[in-house]
């Protein structure tokens, strides 16, 4: 039995594992000595220990990695598919959207349904980069409070959406989403949205001149189901014309629930056919 070193009367002499070990060494040998094999220095140990030559090596495998996903750009004329049926917001789509970047919905709802089983067959089809080609900023993500509203366009009617902003748990009762029945009263001036269109034209959104122009015309015909709205649909093709809020006048609400209404309606995915070159 071996004797505790901690004991006061401890005699090293007396050990039997230090005097093995001592005849070890005398023998030329180390205790718990590995094999000869083990003990070889590899390629892969040398490699790590030089630091220069490991940092040559990462900026060698990084530099050809970069090389492969940028060098194929240079061959392609767009590196977003074109889709028919793709537009421009309208002027009250866009002050709505601004709205809803304004309020943080997106930090609870993406806009971007990804090509998985599970995710289609509750969404919709697969979200497309064409779709977010006029969004600045664009609003995908992977948080998820609440549902993707990429496909939420058509699916309620404008009194749910109502009813939803303006006391969300009357709707959804588990809903954390707080109220926004303040958008029911807050009014949009349509000399604003001219400046808006311009803005966004200027970081590559097509708005032609004519756009522009008529933004604050088409802004309040687009709630106005009575007027001749034929000039804004031939702008902006698939544009829903209604009094959204059911409120006289064009407010905040009118504005969200006109951006909500177009999301996942502009492209025909019935007679769409994926590039498979890109």
């Amino acid at each position: 039995m071996a004797k505790n070193p901690q004991s006061p009367n401890y005699d090293p002499a007396d050990d039997p594992k230090v005097v093995t070990a001592s005849e070890g060494m005398k023998k030329g040998k180390v205790p718990n000595e590995l094999p000869p094999e083990t003990q070889t220095i590899t390629f892969h140990q040398r490699f790590e220990r030089n630091a220069t030559l490991l940092l040559i090596a990462s900026l060698g495998v990084v530099s050809i990695g970069g090389i492969i996903e940028i060098a194929p750009l240079f061959w392609l004329e767009n590196t977003i598919e074109k889709v028919e049926g793709m537009r421009p917001y309208s002027p009250l789509e866009l002050a709505g959207r601004e709205i809803y970047v304004r309020e943080g919905c997106y930090v609870c709802h993406s806009q971007m349904i990804r090509p998985m089983r599970d995710e289609t067959e509750r969404y919709g089809h697969y979200s497309l980069a064409a779709e977010s080609m006029y969004d600045h900023p664009f609003q995908w993500g992977s948080k998820r409070t609440g549902p993707d509203l990429a496909r939420v366009g058509g699916r309620y009617s404008d009194e749910w959406h109502v009813d939803h902003l303006m006391d969300p748990q009357s709707v959804v009762p588990e809903s954390v989403m707080p109220k926004y029945a303040f958008l029911m009263e807050a009014k949009l001036d349509s000399e604003d949205v001219t400046d808006l269109l311009a803005t966004h034209r200027m970081v590559g959104v097509p708005y032609t001149d004519e756009m522009i122009a008529s933004a604050s015309g088409d802004f309040r015909m687009q709630v106005d189901p009575m007027g001749d709205y034929d000039a804004l649909l031939d702008r902006y093709p698939g544009a829903q014309v209604r009094d959204f809020d059911g409120q006289p006048g064009v407010s905040e609400m009118d504005a969200l629930i006109a951006y909500l209404q177009m999301l996942g309606t502009l492209v025909d995915f019935s007679t769409f056919v994926p590039d498979a070159t890109r």
